[in-house]
């Protein structure tokens, strides 16, 4: 029996990638089908979606929140709809073509040789992104050491947001627990499966600046992401520190 793959998309006023993100998603393979959670995009994302639902019955799915609640919580009900529908592969991927769809299949196969998460890296061999300024990338760099020297994980890049989970490893965690809405919950995620022990692998990929639309990171979501990781060490230093009370 072929196992099933849903891939979550998570978007907002990306009227100018949607469908053609899905196309490709959709052509990739025949186990692989698409989630998109739209947070009432005013520019129309939704109805294109609606539209691929038609076109694509049983592979193209839509959930319309009633407004902009963030990046995490997005996940997090892509998740629980994922895992009520028995998906064993669940992936998240952005709606702007900086994840290529050809690297899905490939990033599947580790799942065969016993790996829980196979996180997309822009870092694994050297720095893999296009059409970034020197600053952004410098920025980013930076960013991936300053994660990994707080949370020990071995990770080169752990604030990657095209990642691959196996439905248990999702699964074995509390989703009611999660405390960050933007970029610092791609980094929640990692941290709690891994410390949960289960096996990460990271897979080289090419990062593609966006084309069209607009991005969605602003001030305030990078100082969730500068704070919150502090706040994930200090949470598992204070619980390390009871259970030994």
């Amino acid at each position: 029996m072929n196992k099933k793959t849903i891939v979550i998309i998570p978007t907002y006023n990306e009227i100018e990638n949607i469908s053609k993100i899905i196309d490709l998603v959709i052509s990739e393979d025949k186990n692989i089908d698409v989630l998109v959670v739209d947070d009432n995009s005013p520019d129309g994302t939704s109805s294109i979606v609606s539209q691929k639902e038609v076109s694509f019955k049983n592979r193209v799915f839509l959930i319309k929140r009633l407004n902009k609640k963030g990046l995490g919580t997005a996940y997090i009900e892509g998740f629980r709809w994922a895992l009520k529908r028995k998906y064993d592969f669940i992936i998240s991927m952005d709606a702007d073509f900086s994840h290529n769809p050809s690297e899905l299949t490939k990033m599947i196969r580790y799942f065969s040789n016993g790996v829980d998460v196979v996180v997309g890296s822009r870092y694994l061999n050297g720095v893999s992104v296009v059409n970034w300024p020197i600053g952004r990338i410098f920025l980013s760099y930076i960013a991936q050491i300053y994660v990994r020297l707080i949370t020990g994980m071995p990770i080169n890049d752990p604030t990657s947001g095209f990642v691959a989970y196996s439905k248990e490893s999702v699964n074995a965690l509390n989703l009611d627990k999660f405390r960050f809405i933007g970029y610092a919950f791609q980094i929640e995620m990692k941290y709690k499966i891994w410390k949960k022990k289960f096996k990460l692998k990271e897979h080289q990929i090419i990062f593609m600046n966006r084309e069209l639309g607009e991005s969605k990171l602003d001030k305030k979501i990078i100082l969730e992401a500068v704070f919150g990781v502090l706040k994930l060490r200090l949470d598992s230093v204070l619980k390390l520190s009871l259970i030994h009370i």
